[in-house]
C-alpha cells in the first residue's frame, strides 16, 4: 500500500476512536456505545448501579478504555446487593483503571468475570481501590470464573475482603493463563490474599492460546497480619494450583519474584504445586504458625519443576518445604538467605544457602526484628556473601537482580545484594513501584 494512502488510513482509524464523558446519571448508556479505541471517562461522583462490561470488544492495539480520575475526588462505586458490582462477560480488550470500590459489607464481589461467560480475555484492572468487601470469606475482590487469558491485574490497593483475588474455578475449570498481577498491595483478608486454581485439562477454545504460557505475580505486597481466618477455614497469603496434567498447559509456569509477603498468624506465607520459580522475594512469618514457603502436593497433585533461589526469609518455624514432589522433576532451592527455626525440610537439591535461626538473624541483616516501616532486610557489610549467583538463573525475567531491581553482584545469597554502605531500606506495604 502506497505510503500516503496507509497514512491516510491510520489517521482515519484514529479519529474514529472518541473520548466520551460520562457520569452517574449515563455512564451505563454510553458503555453499551463503546467502540474499539473508545475511553469512557467517568467524572467524580457516587455510582450505585455497578458497571456491566457485557459484549464488549476492544481489538489489540485499540483497547476500550474506562476510568476514573486519575486524582482528586474519585468516581466511587458502592456495591448493591444481587449483583457484582464491575461485572465482566464475553469481553476483550478492556481496560478499567482508577475507580473505587466500595462494598458496603454485601455478599457481592468487586471486580467478577462472570462464570455464565465463554470468555474474558486481555483485559486489565488497574489502580482499583477495593474496601469493605468481607462479609464473609467467600466474598473476592477480583474474580474470574470463565477462560480468561491474557489479564493485567496492576497497582490495585485491596484492603478487607474475604479473598482478595481468585482465578479460576474450584473444579479447575475455568483456566486462567498467561496473565500478570503487578504492583499490587493486598491486606486484611479473611481467606487468601490471591489464589490461582489448580487447572484440569483444557478444552478448545477458540483464540486461547496452545503454546506453554506464563503467568506472573511480580513486585506486589501480601498481608495477613490481622484478620484472617482460623482452624479449617485458615488459608495462606497466596497459593497457586498446578497447571494440567496432559495436553495443552501442561508446560505452563508460574514466575514469583520481587515480591513481600507478610505475616500469616494462622497458615503459611505461600504455597505452590506443579510448575513454578520463586526468586527475589522477601517472606516474614514470625508469628503463629510461624512457616514461608511451602511446597507441597495438593488435590492429589505432586509438585512438579520447582526453583527457589535468591529469596530472604524469616519464619519462626519452617523457612521452605518442599515435601513428596515428583522425583522425575528437579526441585532446587539455592543461595537463598533463611533465618527460621527450620532452615528447610523435605527432599530438594540445596546449594549455596546461608541459614541461622531466627534469633540470629540481627547477624547478618540490618533491622529483621523491627516493625514495618522500620523493617530492613538488607545484608550488614560483610555478610551473606555467597560463592556465586544461583545456577537456577536461566533468563527469566529479572532473576539477575534483586528485591530492589539492582542488578546483582556476584554471590549474594537472600533477596538483598549490599549496596556498599549499611544504607536503610526500610519495608512496607505501600505499593511498590513497578520495574
Amino acid at each position: 500500500m502506497p505510503f500516503a494512502a496507509l497514512a491516510a488510513l491510520n489517521f482515519a482509524s484514529a479519529a474514529l476512536a472518541a473520548v466520551i464523558s460520562g457520569e452517574p446519571a449515563d455512564y451505563r448508556q454510553l458503555v453499551q456505545t463503546l467502540q474499539p479505541g473508545d475511553t469512557l471517562r467517568l467524572q467524580a461522583g457516587v455510582y450505585r448501579y455497578g458497571l456491566a462490561a457485557h459484549n464488549l470488544n476492544g481489538l489489540a492495539g485499540k483497547r476500550i478504555t474506562i476510568e476514573g480520575p486519575a486524582h482528586g475526588d474519585p468516581a466511587l462505586f458502592l456495591a448493591h446487593g444481587g449483583r457484582n458490582t464491575i461485572s465482566i462477560k464475553n469481553a476483550s480488550y478492556i481496560t478499567i483503571r482508577n475507580l473505587v470500590l466500595d462494598g458496603q459489607k454485601l455478599g457481592v464481589d468487586a471486580v467478577k468475570a462472570e462464570g455464565t461467560a465463554r470468555y474474558a480475555h486481555h483485559i486489565a484492572i488497574e489502580n482499583l481501590k477495593i474496601t469493605n468487601h468481607d462479609a464473609n470469606q467467600q466474598i473476592v475482590g477480583i474474580s474470574t470464573k470463565c477462560p480468561a487469558w491474557g489479564w493485567v491485574v496492576r497497582g490495585n490497593v485491596i484492603d478487607g475482603a474475604g479473598t482478595g483475588m481468585y482465578f479460576g474455578d474450584s473444579d479447575g475449570s475455568a483456566p486462567f493463563i498467561g496473565g500478570v498481577i503487578e504492583g499490587n498491595v493486598i491486606r486484611n483478608t479473611i481467606g487468601y490474599n490471591i489464589e490461582i486454581k489448580q487447572q484440569k485439562p483444557r478444552e478448545e477454545l477458540a483464540g486461547m492460546p496452545r503454546q506453554p504460557q506464563v503467568t506472573i505475580l511480580r513486585y506486589n505486597a501480601f498481608s495477613k497480619a490481622a484478620g484472617g481466618a482460623e482452624g479449617g477455614l485458615a488459608r495462606p497469603n497466596v497459593l497457586l494450583g498446578y497447571q494440567p496434567q496432559k495436553g495443552v498447559g501442561r508446560f505452563d509456569r508460574h514466575l514469583v519474584y520481587g515480591n513481600f509477603f507478610y505475616q500469616n498468624p494462622t497458615e503459611a506465607l505461600f504455597q505452590a504445586t506443579g510448575r513454578v520459580a520463586i526468586y527475589n522475594n522477601a517472606f516474614v512469618n514470625t508469628v503463629g504458625v510461624g512457616r514461608a514457603i511451602m511446597i507441597m502436593p495438593h488435590k492429589g497433585v505432586a509438585p512438579k519443576s520447582i526453583s527457589i533461589f535468591h529469596n530472604t526469609v524469616l519464619a519462626s518455624d519452617i523457612g521452605i518445604a518442599v515435601w513428596n514432589a515428583n522425583r522425575r522433576f528437579r526441585q532446587v532451592v539455592e543461595a537463598n538467605a533463611i533465618f527460621a527455626a527450620t532452615p528447610t525440610t523435605g527432599r530438594m537439591q540445596r546449594r549455596a544457602n546461608i541459614t541461622a535461626p531466627l534469633g540470629k538473624a540481627s547477624d547478618y541483616l540490618l533491622s529483621p526484628q523491627a516493625p514495618l516501616g522500620r523493617l530492613d532486610l538488607s545484608p550488614r557489610s560483610g555478610q551473606l556473601r555467597g560463592s556465586r549467583l544461583a545456577d537456577a538463573l536461566r533468563g527469566d525475567p529479572a532473576a539477575d537482580r534483586d528485591f530492589y531491581n539492582t542488578l546483582r553482584h556476584k554471590g549474594f545469597a537472600g533477596a538483598f545484594v549490599y549496596y556498599g554502605a549499611d544504607v536503610s531500606r526500610p519495608l512496607s506495604l505501600q505499593r511498590r513501584s513497578i520495574h
